[in-house]
């Protein structure tokens, strides 16, 4: 037998290989949910796609309590902290803007941003009204900047699987497009008041935190939008404040909503989405239907995709759905993660997401049509904004974007 060779790395060796790689300084504005998911997205993704196209370098974490702030950093990693957004924005080791900050620190952060030449990703929605969303739209088009919404779940690999098989025509000329998203968090009366149920603040309610995601992946899997016809329903019309308990502020935004929607492709179809569905957590669950077949999404079981092709039926077995697992290597990302038939979770999206936009940045690529570009963003605001409309004045609104 041959004599077993052991080699060794040495630092030298490290530094030197981390060195060819260009560093994107990133700055982030929140540190609660988004600012964790994201910096878990950051520090994993060079490891997972290797090489990477950058490593991002954790500058500045910002938020508005110095006492937890300061503690994100620490536990984070992040070099420093503010508790001023415009010291981020300005800060010359910041090249990238990571706004996860409420829905009401969209649009100035990210403006500012853009005047400032930094790259932005912002979370969803990407503002609380199209008028917001068209200044941010126009800001980064100015300014020349890569600029991508957090629209994450364009990164689910069985999502990017559907996709592909709509534009290849397998799923033939859609007819239909029904989502729902699904969640129960808020249906105890005595919830406070926190800010995603502050207009102010948020802007709406289970429209922008929910629906967004499924208007999105209308436009992204189906196309725009030609009209619509709304309802929205706030059902705990008061709530306990923060602050002080025992007393109750007015909430003003919806906790669920429901849209009859026509595409200007033809379609037809439905969006649902509730914070006040006992039983369910995160359900969010996407039905498109073609003259050739179907296809099926369950958030909640995120590694399978429900197909079912019309043509290729075997012919001795009833046609229906077939669950394929999205987890083997030709899938997309699947490459860089596991062994087949290993599945991967919420999070991996943003890792997917995080490499797409530092590709774009230092390749020069465009962030989209797989990422959500502010363009994007906008539209899915005009929509928004359109189904508050519908539902106020109770009938049907043509769609302008």
């Amino acid at each position: 037998m041959g004599e077993e060779k052991v080699g060794f790395v040495t630092m030298g060796e490290v530094r030197g290989r981390i060195e060819r790689i260009p560093e994107i300084g990133v700055g982030v504005l929140g540190y609660a949910f988004m600012g964790k998911a994201h910096t878990n997205a950051y520090k994993k993704m060079p490891y997972i796609f290797w090489p990477p196209p950058a490593i991002p370098k954790l500058v500045a974490i910002c938020g508005r309590s110095e006492e937890k702030v300061s503690e994100a950093a620490r536990r984070y990693g992040y070099a420093k902290y503010y508790t001023d957004w415009r010291k981020l924005v300005r800060d010359p080791e910041v090249q990238l803007l990571d706004n996860g900050a409420p829905n009401n620190l969209h649009e100035e952060p990210c403006v500012e941003a853009a005047e400032n030449g930094k790259h932005i990703l912002c979370e969803k929605p990407l503002a609380r009204t199209a008028r917001e969303a068209k200044r941010m739209l126009e800001a980064v088009k100015k300014a020349r900047v890569k600029a991508m919404v957090g629209f994450n779940y364009r990164f689910v690999p069985a999502i990017r699987v559907a996709r592909k098989l709509i534009e290849e025509g397998a799923i033939g000329r859609i007819y239909h497009f029904h989502a729902k998203y699904l969640q129960e968090w808020i249906m105890d009366p005595n919830f406070p008041l926190v800010w995603r149920l502050d207009k102010k603040i948020a802007g709406s309610g289970a429209l922008g935190d929910l629906g967004a995601h499924v208007i999105d992946l209308a436009h992204h899997l189906v196309g725009d939008l030609k009209s619509l016809c709304a309802f929205t329903r706030t059902f705990v019309d008061r709530r306990p404040l923060l602050e002080d308990p025992k007393k109750t502020g007015k909430v003003e935004v919806d906790d669920a909503f429901e849209a009859i929607v026509e595409f200007k492709n033809g379609a037809i179809g439905s969006i649902s989405c509730s914070r006040f569905a006992a039983g369910r957590k995160n359900y969010q669950v996407i039905e498109i239907y073609g003259s050739k077949g179907s296809v099926v999404f369950n958030l909640e079981k995120l590694n399978e995709l429900k197909v079912h092709l019309r043509d290729h039926e075997p012919k001795d077995l009833e046609p229906s759905f077939h669950d394929t697992l999205v987890t083997e290597a030709y899938h997309p990302y699947m490459e860089n993660w596991w062994p087949h038939g290993h599945i991967i979770g919420w999070e991996h999206a943003q890792v997917h997401e995080v490499y797409h936009l530092l590709d774009a940045i230092v390749n020069d690529k465009p962030i989209g049509p797989q990422g959500a570009t502010f363009e994007d963003g906008y539209k899915c605001a005009v929509v928004c904004d359109a189904i508050l409309e519908s539902a106020e004045k109770g009938k049907k609104v043509n769609i302008r974007y």
